[in-house]
């Protein structure tokens, strides 16, 4: 078969590069190894309950943000999202909570409060984050100027916004996550109902989804180029135009390009790169403690780690149950506990599916304590329903150790420009791939890619 753009891989990236062609008129097959699309953002269903596997944090929701300028462009009425007074509290391991409110006058008196031995610096701090065309050239000296406390308050942020703490991100980025200014929204259904979204525009503009079907590399013509995607079944797909690559960046140049042809540079610099994994408790709460548990998301700063480098695995999960959200009808609440963890360390016993049961024991009882510590009012009235792993995310994704998130390096905060692809005909999309922030920065590099594979006009 032949297409102008195949795209392998169908998470939120590759979906909206794909459903924008396809509304443009563009031919576009998309490949998605799985049963379904959405990736590791898809609704999670455990025993008869739907669960969200995100943290329920979205941007860009506000009127001309990239969900309207998409789905405008689709012809689609977008899902229906709710922008949160409080989008979210950070839970101190001294019992002092801070509510992330964008009532700027109420979030400088709590901020006052909470640290009261660097009161002025950290108004300052968050006074010059208003400034955008200051913000990240003043970020790091303003955050030297606060107290080891409140540098922990920030890298409790910075990893559950960008999956790296403030001494690992970038000024300009870390600047725009912790803006406070940024509005946070709830999407109703959540990840899933946007995915929906795409999908069914997908299907309807004529594009070609095709499940269960994985690649395996690329196909080259006889002068080197890119010309489509072998699959496991032997089955060629040609690609006249494109091929966008939805996979992470280690599988996109490990896997579909190929080892022979990644430039030596590239190579190098994969090597070099990580990302987290991710360890996840979903549960169930009785209807009874909607009105004590957070309507919002908690990110929960269980330890301090003063004088050592911030290890988010040992000091943070964040807790989410929102209202109406994940209602499976039942009279309960699905709520999901999710805790940063070393992707690579639960693959060294990867034959072994005892020593993986044993230390998913030995996780959840810590991350279990932690979460009654920082959370006390879950008291009893909670069930623990599964709990999922990097090696479950590899199995159901094949993302390399299961890694999810943002990309770092220690050379350097992102992986774009270096790590561009080696071909003109070749994209890269995805949340290992985006410069921006969550969904909205996938979504926004998939529009920036769309534009330039068909341009408006």
């Amino acid at each position: 078969m032949s297409y102008e753009v195949v795209v392998v891989g169908g998470g939120v990236g590759g979906l909206t590069a794909a459903a924008l062609l396809a509304a443009r008129g563009v031919k576009v097959c998309l490949l998605e190894r799985q049963s379904d699309v959405g990736g590791c953002a898809a609704t999670v269903e455990h025993g008869g309950h739907r669960f969200e596997p995100t943290h329920g944090l979205y941007c860009g929701w506000e009127a001309g943000g990239i969900y309207e300028r998409l789905c405008s462009a689709l012809g689609t009425t977008r899902p229906r999202a709710h922008s949160q007074a409080t989008a979210y509290v950070i839970r101190l391991p001294d019992g002092i909570e801070v509510p992330r409110t964008i009532q700027i006058e109420d979030f400088e008196t709590h901020l006052g409060s909470a640290f009261p031995e660097c009161a002025t610096a950290a108004l300052d701090f968050y006074r010059g984050l208003a400034n955008r065309e200051t913000a990240s050239k003043t970020f790091a000296a303003r955050l030297s100027r606060c107290s080891p406390r409140f540098h922990r308050f920030v890298d409790v942020q910075l990893q559950t916004l960008v999956q790296c703490s403030a001494n690992e991100c970038g000024s300009e980025l870390a600047a725009s996550a912790l803006d406070p200014q940024r509005q946070f929204w709830i999407i109703e259904g959540g990840a899933q109902a946007l995915i929906d979204t795409l999908a069914q525009s997908f299907k309807q503009s004529g594009g070609a989804l095709r499940l269960n079907s994985t690649a395996l590399r690329l196909t080259y013509g006889s002068n080197g180029f890119p010309i489509g995607v072998d699959l496991l079944n032997g089955e060629q797909v040609i690609a006249t135009r494109a091929i966008i690559s939805n996979l992470t960046i280690w599988d996109t140049y490990g896997k579909l390009i190929g080892p022979a042809r990644t430039p030596r540079d590239i190579s190098s610099r994969l090597r070099d790169l990580r990302a987290w994994g991710s360890y996840q408790m979903f549960l169930t709460l009785n209807n009874c403690l909607a009105a004590s548990v957070p309507s919002c998301p908690v990110l929960a700063l269980t330890d301090w780690q003063e004088n050592r480098p911030y290890d988010p695995e040992e000091a943070q999960l964040v807790f989410c149950a929102v209202p109406g959200a994940s209602n499976d009808g039942t009279g309960q609440l699905s709520a999901t506990v999710s805790a940063y963890t070393n992707a690579e360390d639960w693959f060294s016993f990867h034959e072994d599916h005892a020593a993986h049961e044993e230390r998913d024991q030995s996780m959840l009882e810590r991350v279990w304590s932690r979460m009654h510590r920082a959370i006390p009012e879950l008291g009893g009235e909670i069930e623990l329903i599964e709990t999922a792993t990097p090696q479950t995310y590899y199995e159901s994704t094949r993302r390399r150790f299961g890694m999810i998130g943002r990309v770092t390096s220690p050379s350097a905060s992102t992986p774009g420009g270096v790590l561009a692809s080696p071909y003109a005909n070749v994209f890269l999309v995805g949340d290992t791939v985006s410069e921006g922030l969550g969904l909205e920065g996938v979504m926004q590099s998939a529009w920036e890619i769309a534009n330039e594979i068909a341009p408006i006009g």
